[in-house]
């Protein structure tokens, strides 16, 4: 039977992945998203992002984006 006050609270609730900025370090690499402690059962296939070849931008940052959430990536190599 399912818990009636399963709704009560909502505050105390994290939205999963809400994140769409990331600060990526060597220690994250290989990049992949959903990164580990995203919520998988409510997440897309991992799917890796080859940020460590991509030209760095005008931040002096790599730059990469999922494919399937949007989640905006950004890496500083060394």
């Amino acid at each position: 039977m399912p818990n009636p006050h399963t709704a009560d609270h909502q505050d105390q609730y994290r939205t999963p992945n809400a994140s769409r900025a990331v600060a990526v370090t060597d220690a994250d690499l290989p990049l992949h998203c959903p990164m580990p402690g995203s919520a998988l059962w409510s997440s897309h296939p991992r799917v890796y992002l080859p940020i460590e070849d991509m030209a760095p931008g005008q931040d002096g940052l790599r730059h990469a984006s999922c494919p399937y959430c949007g989640t905006e990536y950004a890496y500083k190599a060394g």
